[in-house]
């Protein structure tokens, strides 16, 4: 392994260190809040379909997991960048966005860790999806993952005041998580106003998760436009992150 490959490790651990381990060991009270979004409205609709979307519902926590770790993630970046002042030890290193967005991105999903380790058990007990389905669920929840941090990274770097964050959060977890159809089929929401889930890509991502999982019947062309707009999306919000952050504006 070259120097440079062993630095950047170095660099995404460090991240690590920064934003998860230490607020785990000194803020144990995260570890809750990480849990309570997902399992709240997974309870709320086990209660109200009496039990009938048990499967879709622990899929949905796992996308609503997945989705309150990456726009969630502005809030540390902010706190790292206008608290600690620590973006600009990193200004000045030879660390790229890119690195440190990984390294934020790997530190997210280790702050999501117990909520995702209590999901994957409630997965394996109750949906019972092929080995391809299982693969499929993981790459399109990666996806809305990868599209959600994008997006939290870019926020981040342009904000000045980490309420500001805080209320980014807010409206985008309504705009991601609450107007698509995550925790029921689409076919609950009424076709006038279907469209309105479409916005968000949280949508494709639950489509394709409810379709693997053999809760919701999908052609062929549907599965490959929510493919197509999934991936789209998070790529090309990666890359407008990339440019157009102000990563190493003073």
């Amino acid at each position: 392994m070259t120097f440079t490959k062993i630095n950047r490790l170095n660099q995404v651990y460090a991240s690590i260190l920064i934003d998860a381990i230490y607020q785990m060991r000194n803020y144990p009270i995260t570890l809750v809040s990480n849990i309570i979004a997902p399992f709240s409205v997974l309870i709320l609709i086990l209660l109200v379909s009496h039990g009938g979307l048990l499967s879709i519902s622990i899929e949905g926590a796992l996308i609503t997991s997945m989705i309150s770790a990456g726009v969630t993630l502005q809030i540390d970046l902010s706190h790292i960048k206008n608290d600690f002042k620590l973006q600009d030890m990193l200004i000045s290193s030879p660390t790229g966005a890119f690195t440190y967005m990984v390294g934020m991105a790997v530190a997210a999903l280790t702050n999501a860790l117990p909520a995702l380790s209590v999901l994957t058990v409630l997965s394996i007990l109750f949906i019972h999806a092929s080995p391809i389905g299982v693969l499929t669920v993981v790459a399109a929840i990666s996806l809305i993952f990868a599209f959600s941090v994008a997006l939290g990274f870019m926020l981040s770097t342009f904000s000045t005041d980490i309420q500001q964050n805080r209320a980014n959060v807010s409206i985008l977890t309504v705009v991601l998580a609450t107007i698509a159809p995550i925790y029921y089929p689409i076919t609950y929401i009424p076709v006038q106003i279907r469209d309105i889930a479409y916005l968000s890509p949280a949508t494709y991502a639950a489509e394709i998760a409810q379709n693997a999982i053999g809760d919701l019947p999908l052609s062929a062309s549907n599965i490959t436009i929510n493919w197509i707009v999934l991936l789209g999306v998070s790529c090309v919000l990666f890359a407008v992150a990339m440019k157009k952050s102000h990563w190493r504006d003073p």
